[in-house]
């Protein structure tokens, strides 16, 4: 006697199905990670610029919007910045909310938050 293998046709529709359902997600996903990892970057770089440092909030804001539009980010806006000063170091922090319509009425709700000297 023969054994069979093989896939059946019900696993390779719910294998198939599972496949699709995690590429929708990571399609979903990963540019949000993407953008706050560009967020990141451009808060920890405008703190960090040495010609910012006796810098108004206005003009720390206006820096921050120049990269903002250079790295395409379209989540955050140099108004939803928080802007301190600790220890003589210019600290940025922000927090902002993404929802990631998936189907119908599924969502995913991102909370991003972050800040210069983490």
């Amino acid at each position: 006697m023969k054994l069979q293998r093989g896939l059946s046709l019900n696993a390779m529709m719910i294998g198939g199905a599972l496949i699709g359902v995690l590429a929708l997600l990571a399609m979903k996903i990963i540019p949000e990670y993407l953008e706050y990892g560009a967020v990141i970057k451009a808060v920890k770089s405008t703190a960090a610029d040495t010609s910012l440092k006796d810098a108004s909030v206005a003009q720390v804001r206006t820096s921050f919007g120049k990269r903002a539009e250079i790295d395409n980010i379209k989540s955050l806006t140099e108004k939803d910045l928080d802007i301190t000063k600790e220890g003589g170091e210019l600290v940025i922090s922000f927090a902002y909310t993404r929802k990631v319509p998936l189907f119908k009425n599924v969502s995913l709700v991102f909370d991003f938050e972050g800040a210069s000297n983490k």
